[in-house]
């Protein structure tokens, strides 16, 4: 079974920084894509970033550009999200997801999600 693991969260201060991790275990491919998503309370889900196994290429929202930094490590199957500059707006649940080719977030396998919490 493919599972994800996803922590790292917690409660920061603005201006602060977290560092997420994303475990991936049971996928048989080594082409997949790992994205971030976040979820706010009353908001629809956001894609924040993705990444490609393949070439470490990435992907940002806007809202995150220049301060979010994903990266890979592909021999433990672990997918960073490094988060700088945090801004009380970053606060949500965030979830990474595994798929084949693209950061969709509509595919089957999700992590248990991990709060993040900024403080203003």
């Amino acid at each position: 079974d493919v599972q994800l693991q996803a922590f790292g969260g917690g409660l920061v201060q603005a201006g602060g920084f977290l560092r997420l991790s994303c475990a991936a275990s049971g996928f048989t491919s080594d082409v997949y894509t790992i994205g971030w998503f976040r979820q706010a309370p009353g908001k629809e889900r956001e894609g924040v970033s993705c990444i490609s196994s393949v070439d470490g290429s990435t992907y940002y929202a806007d809202s995150v550009k220049g301060r979010f930094t994903t990266s890979i490590d592909n021999a433990k199957n672990t997918v960073y999200l490094q988060m700088n500059s945090l801004k009380p707006e970053d606060t949500a649940i965030y979830y990474c997801a595994l798929e084949q080719y693209l950061c969709s977030g509509g595919g089957d396998y999700w992590g248990q999600g991990t709060q993040v919490t900024v403080s203003s």
